[in-house]
């Protein structure tokens, strides 16, 4: 859950005020970004070990509907912060995180956590399907056809533990599965138009047990962006953001000094 602080800081960027939150040579905000079938308290466990350290934090609740529209979301709200902001980015949230981040602005770093890391030009489901293992397609739901052909992509919540969060607790999962939020297939389909790793340093980390995005994509990503560090978590799951919130927390960490 977001503190009171740190909502009102979120809704202000988002309008494009000042906020006067943190004054010149403090610690950077770390803006967090969700993925698909997630929401922004997947980051829980993270915001509050950054918090603990000292760090301004806003979890963003990301629309998940467009890669150039939520990009665009992501960088206003970075925007209007006063700081310098290192941008995290999880699954999908990778793809959002990059076509936002931009030179010139305050973006210190980016930390990719089991996210895509794509070129220009390069979409979700092309980087997914670049390397074999992903189990996620026969897991899907029913898809909700929105308009002009739009779907939004659910994963079937009978399948959500195994496929997405295998080593989180079955009673946390079931949660999770039913707070899931939709993706629409368009996002996963959409080309990236701006690379913003490729001038902004980047850092890496996700689970060897990825059942999402193959982890030999992720490692072929993370290298291709010369991320300053890549970790790999023996075991861990597509949301190894909320297995192993300290591995998570220490990298970011990194990335912000």
């Amino acid at each position: 859950m977001l503190k009171s602080a740190f909502g009102l800081t979120l809704l202000a960027a988002s309008l494009g005020i000042s906020t006067g939150y943190a004054a010149s040579g403090e610690k950077p905000t770390i803006v967090l970004v969700h993925g698909a079938f997630a929401d922004a308290s997947s980051w829980s466990g993270v915001l509050t070990r950054l918090e603990k350290d000292g760090y301004s934090v806003v979890a963003v609740a990301n629309p998940l509907r467009s890669v150039k529209s939520d990009g665009e979301y992501v960088r206003r709200i970075v925007a209007g912060l006063k700081t310098e902001v290192v941008l995290v980015g999880h699954s999908y949230g990778g793809s959002v995180i990059t076509e936002a981040a931009k030179t010139g602005e305050n973006i210190r770093s980016l930390v990719y956590v089991a996210a895509f890391v794509p070129d220009v030009g390069e979409t979700a489901l092309s980087l997914t399907g670049k390397f074999p293992g992903s189990t996620l397609p026969p897991t899907l739901a029913q898809p909700v056809e929105l308009k002009d052909g739009v779907k939004d992509l659910y994963i079937q919540q009978d399948k959500f533990h195994n496929q997405f969060a295998a080593d989180v607790s079955a009673d946390d999962a079931k949660v999770m599965a039913a707070t899931q939020r939709p993706v629409t297939d368009f996002a996963l389909s959409e080309p990236t138009s701006n690379a913003g790793w490729k001038s902004i340093p980047s850092w890496a980390i996700y689970g060897d047990a990825d059942k999402n995005i193959p982890p030999e994509a992720l490692a072929w990503m993370a290298k291709r962006a010369n991320a300053k560090d890549t970790v790999v978590v023996k075991g861990a799951s597509h949301v190894v953001m909320v297995s192993n919130p300290d591995k998570v927390t220490e990298i970011i960490e990194k990335a912000a000094n």
